[in-house]
């Protein structure tokens, strides 16, 4: 009898230990960053639930020239299957170069400024921006991108940039790493605004991406 309670209390603490190493490694596992350290990441967050689509308008578009269109569909990793339900932030200087506020910003507003928009992609991933072309502060004109999949951190892809920029030199273009695509657009005028097409591949050249 005291073989069989040992027996049967030997067999309790194997399935006992199966379970807490599967619960650890599942945790470790959801755990895990992917596209590595983002200090400005936390800004995605701060959007609106309620008024969230697939089309947004960044203050001062109907203020700015030249004004720009900036559209595209989000695939999953295979680059063929459109993704859904991916929310996407950008945040952009004025026409002076300056990351402008009102007095009036909070949270990340404070250091990204006003000019910045969310959207959250359609059934077809598809996503859409009316803003207005940045200024140059120093480096290339340039729109900051983040991305956040609903079973994922938000994690940063290579900025909007421009074709025929001057800033964007050989050398500068080499800097950048491809992260969900190139991001470097070619702007063309179509009914009074510049109008971009940039499709995004989720995971694409994203660190510890799975």
């Amino acid at each position: 009898m005291m073989d069989l309670k040992l027996k049967a209390f030997q067999i309790v603490l194997v399935f006992l230990s199966v379970g807490y190493t599967s619960c650890q490694a599942e945790k470790k596992k959801s755990n895990k960053i992917v596209g590595n350290m983002c200090n400005d990441c936390g800004a995605l967050l701060e959007y609106d639930p309620n008024t969230l689509t697939p089309i947004d308008t960044l203050p001062l578009f109907d203020k700015s020239e030249p004004k720009l269109k900036l559209t595209g569909i989000v695939f999953e990793i295979d680059g063929k299957t459109p993704a859904p339900n991916v929310i996407i932030y950008i945040y952009q200087t004025n026409r002076e170069g300056v990351y402008e506020l009102n007095g009036t910003e909070k949270g990340w507003a404070q250091r990204h400024g006003f000019i910045r928009g969310w959207v959250r992609t359609d059934q077809y991933g598809h996503y859409t921006f009316y803003t207005f072309r940045p200024a140059s502060y120093g480096p290339e004109e340039h729109i900051h991108v983040i991305l956040k999949e609903t079973d994922k951190n938000p994690y940063t892809i290579d900025d909007f940039l421009f074709d025929d920029d001057p800033k964007l030199t050989t050398e500068v273009r080499k800097r950048w790493r491809n992260r969900g695509g190139s991001g470097i657009v070619k702007p063309i005028m179509e009914n009074g605004l510049l109008s971009v097409n940039r499709d995004i591949i989720l995971g694409l050249n994203i660190p510890n991406y799975e």
